[in-house]
Parts: C-alpha cells; sequence; structure tokens
C-alpha cells in the first residue's frame, strides 16, 4: 500500500469511529428527551381511596403529575405535592412533599384494579408519556359501596 492508500485508509477510518460516536451522542440524546425520567413511587388502596407518593429520580425536588385508572379507564388527574414525611425517612425523597391521594368515584360492586401513572413532558410539552408507579393496586368494593383492601404494602428501601 502506497502513502497515498494508507493516509486515506486513516482517514475513513477516523470519520467513521466519529460517526460512530456521533450516532450514538444522538441516540441517547433522543432516548433522554423523549422517554420518562426513572421515578420511584407506590401506591395503595386505603378506606378514603387511592394514596401513595412518587419522585422523579432525576428531580428529586419536582412535584409530579399523576393521573389515575381503574380498570383501564382514566379517573383522575392530580399533583403529588402532599406531605408524606416517610418518604423522607426511607431515603427515597429530599422533602416530604411528593404524596398523592384520590378519592374514588361510585364503583360496581366487585373487584376492581387501580394504575396511577407518573406524567413526563418532553418535546416542550408537545409530547407526553405515562409510567406505571409502583405495582397496580387490587381491591374490591362491597354492596355498601365500602372498599375492601387485598393488600398491604411497606415503605421499605432496598438497593
Amino acid at each position: 500500500m502506497d502513502i497515498n492508500g494508507l493516509k486515506l485508509f486513516r482517514i475513513l477510518v477516523a470519520k467513521s469511529i466519529i460517526e460512530v460516536f456521533f450516532v450514538g451522542a444522538l441516540a441517547v440524546g433522543f432516548v433522554l428527551s423523549t422517554f420518562p425520567p426513572y421515578f420511584h413511587g407506590w401506591g395503595e388502596a386505603t378506606p378514603q381511596g387511592i394514596e401513595g407518593w412518587v419522585v422523579n429520580y432525576w428531580a428529586p425536588w419536582d412535584r409530579v403529575e399523576v393521573q389515575l385508572f381503574i380498570d383501564g379507564h382514566f379517573t383522575a388527574t392530580g399533583m403529588a405535592n402532599l406531605s408524606r414525611p416517610d418518604v423522607v425517612a426511607a431515603g427515597w425523597a429530599k422533602d416530604q412533599w411528593h404524596g398523592y391521594a384520590f378519592v374514588l368515584p361510585k364503583l360496581p360492586p366487585g373487584n376492581h384494579e387501580a394504575r396511577v401513572y407518573a406524567i413526563h413532558e418532553s418535546a416542550n410539552g408537545n409530547r407526553q408519556s405515562l409510567q406505571l408507579v409502583g405495582n397496580p393496586i387490587r381491591f374490591a368494593v362491597d354492596q355498601n359501596g365500602k372498599l375492601t383492601i387485598w393488600t398491604i404494602h411497606l415503605l421499605v428501601r432496598t438497593n
């Protein structure tokens, strides 16, 4: 291989390496701006409704907008901005203002499932995505409209 051919080969290899890094940076930027950050959270059925907490791991001081779905149907929206000192004590947040509470609408008797989602906006508010917070919450409603809790969850931080 002559000197000019070797130079061309090195230039093409360098160009390929730069392109790989450029495309990788574009992909990472796209994912970070499009998909939601990582939310920590948990919820439970209480006699009053569905309550819990959520923290944006990437912005722990921010308040998170949440939506409640019952049996797959949108029910309510709210902000996770209620006092939850237990969340700070467990090490999940830097302040206590990450709780949410939803009062349940009148539901027919039987078994139900609630899901709470954190809302993440991207593209200057042009796109929204939802991330499930915690596990689905299963509960039952008796003939008198009283809520029966199926499971009790503990707030324990594990690493």
